[in-house]
C-alpha cells in the first residue's frame, strides 16, 4: 500500500548533513540531485507499505527534510524526477526507489527483475515500480549511542606490519570454537579464540575484503548464485548486512564497532579493502538502484559522446572521482570509517581508477590524491594503493606517492 503524506508530516530541514541524521526526536534528510525536478522520501513500515513525502526544500542542489518521530530502524528510499536524456546524463526515473549515497545501513537484497535498468532494448523509461525487488536504506542513531570504553589504536609502526587479508565470511564460517549463530559475521572476528589465533601467527593488521555493503550482480542472482568476495559495493557508509549476526535494521553498525573494538583490544589494527573506483549499478544496461538515479553525468564517467561508460575498471563503469560532490562523498566515507568505526586504514581496489583526469588519464596529482594528501584525519592511517585497474595505462607499481603504501604484484608474483 501507498500513501501521501501531509504537509504536517515534513519540516523544512537541513541541507549541510547528507544521509540520514537522527537526533532522537525525529531525523533529518537530505540527498544532494541538482538536476532534479522533485524528489520524494520513501517511508517503509515492517509490513511493506510506503508513505511518500516531496520534498519542499532544495538548497544547493541538496534536497531536504526534517520528519517528526522518524527514528533508529526506520526504512526508507527516494523516488527522483527529472528530464530523461541519456545522452547528456539524465536518467530521472521516479520508478526506481533509490538508495541513499550516505545510508549508514541497508537492509534487503537485489532481486533480478527487468524494471531495475535504467535503460532497455526500447527507447525510454523501463515501466514498473523497482521497490519489491531493491534494498532499502535504514536510519541509525546517533554515533555517540557506541560505547567505546578505553579503545586506543594500535598505531603499529609500517616497519613491525604483518597483515593478514581474510573474508569475514570465510575466515570464521566453519570455526567449531565460534558459537554457530555468531561464524561468518563481524562479531566472529572479535571472538578470543580467533583474536587469539591472529596473535600467535604474528598478525599485527587485519586487512578485511570489501565490508561496504554490496549486492550481486542480476547476472549472477539469476542462476541462483551469488557475488562471495564482495567486489560489489553499493553502500560506502554501510557495513554489509549480511555479516551481522545481529539484525540489518541498524544493528550491523553496533556489531561492526563492537568487532573493531575486540580486535583492538588484541592489539590487532583493521585496514579495509574498499572499492570506490565503481558501483554495483554495472554498464548501461545494469540495475539503476543508487547513484545513477540522482545524476548519471556526476556519478560515472562517460565517453565524448555522452551515450557510454567509461570503463577502466572492469567492472561496467567507473566512478569519477574528479567531480567535487563525488570526491566529497568518497571522503566523507573514509572519515566516517576513521573517525565513527575507528578503522585503521585502507587497501584501494584498483586504486589508479580514481586518479585519472579529465582527458582519463592517470594524474598522480588528481583531486582524490592531493584530497586524501592533505586531509588531517586519513593522513593519519595507513594507505594501501592496489596500483593498476583494468588498463595498461594504469599499473603504476612503484609510482604512488608518499604517504601511499602499494600491493607489490612483482613481488608477490
Amino acid at each position: 500500500m501507498t500513501t501521501t503524506a501531509t504537509p504536517a508530516d515534513l519540516w523544512p530541514g537541513r541541507h549541510q548533513d547528507l544521509g540520514a541524521t537522527n537526533d532522537g526526536s525525529g531525523t533529518n534528510f537530505a540527498v544532494w540531485a541538482p538536476a532534479a525536478t522533485a524528489v520524494t522520501l520513501c517511508l517503509f513500515d515492517d509490513d511493506g507499505s510506503e508513505r511518500r513525502l516531496g520534498l519542499g526544500e532544495r538548497t544547493l542542489g541538496v534536497w531536504h527534510g526534517y520528519v517528526p518521530g522518524a527514528g533508529p530502524g526506520s526504512r526508507y528510499g527516494f523516488r527522483v524526477e527529472g528530464p530523461w536524456h541519456p545522452g547528456a546524463g539524465q536518467v530521472f526515473d521516479a520508478d526506481k526507489l533509490l538508495l541513499d549515497p550516505y545510508a549508514r545501513a541497508v537492509d534487503g537484497g537485489l532481486s533480478p527483475h527487468p524494471t531495475l535498468a535504467v535503460r532497455g532494448a526500447l527507447p525510454g523509461r523501463n515501466p514498473g515500480n523497482s521497490s519489491p525487488y531493491v534494498p532499502r536504506s535504514v536510519v541509525v542513531g546517533a554515533d555517540d549511542d557506541f560505547d567505546w570504553g578505553d579503545d586506543r589504536r594500535p598505531d603499529v609502526p609500517w616497519g613491525r606490519t604483518v597483515i593478514y587479508e581474510a573474508h569475514v565470511r570465510g575466515l570464521t564460517r566453519l570455526h567449531p570454537d565460534v558459537p554457530q549463530g555468531q561464524r561468518g559475521t563481524f562479531a566472529a572476528l572479535g571472538h578470543p579464540t580467533v583474536t587469539g589465533y591472529l596473535r600467535d601467527l604474528g598478525v599485527t593488521s587485519l586487512e578485511l575484503l570489501p565490508v561496504h555493503h554490496f549486492v550481486s550482480e542480476p547476472g549472477l542472482t539469476a542462476h541462483g548464485r551469488t557475488n562471495y568476495w564482495g567486489y560489489n559495493s553499493i553502500g560506502f557508509f554501510a557495513p554489509h548486512a549480511a555479516y551481522s549476526s545481529t539484525g540489518s535494521r541498524g544493528e550491523q553498525v553496533s556489531e561492526f564497532k563492537q568487532m573493531v573494538k575486540d580486535l583492538h583490544a588484541a592489539g590487532i589494527e583493521v585496514i579495509l579493502d574498499v572499492v570506490y573506483n565503481h558501483t554495483a549499478e554495472g554498464g548501461r544496461y545494469g540495475p539503476t538502484l543508487c547513484f545513477r538515479g540522482y545524476d548519471e553525468a556526476a556519478y560515472y564517467r562517460h565517453d565524448p559522446t555522452g551515450e557510454e561508460y567509461v570503463d577502466v575498471t572492469g567492472c561496467g563503469n567507473t566512478v569519477d572521482a574528479a567531480e567535487p560532490q563525488v570526491l566529497q562523498l568518497v571522503m566523507d566515507s573514509l572519515r566516517y570509517w576513521v573517525r565513527e568505526m575507528h578503522v585503521d586504514g585502507f587497501r584501494f581496489d584498483l586504486a589508479p581508477a580514481l586518479a585519472r583526469g579529465a582527458r582519463g588519464f592517470v594524474n598522480l596529482r588528481a583531486p582524490f590524491l592531493t584530497a586524501v594528501h592533505q586531509d588531517p584525519v586519513l593522513r593519519e592511517v595507513k594507505l594501501i594503493a592496489e596500483p593498476w585497474d583494468a588498463t595498461d595505462s594504469g599499473y603504476l607499481v612503484g609510482r604512488f606517492p608518499s604517504p601511499w603504501c602499494e600491493w607489490n604484484d612483482k613481488y608477490r608474483d
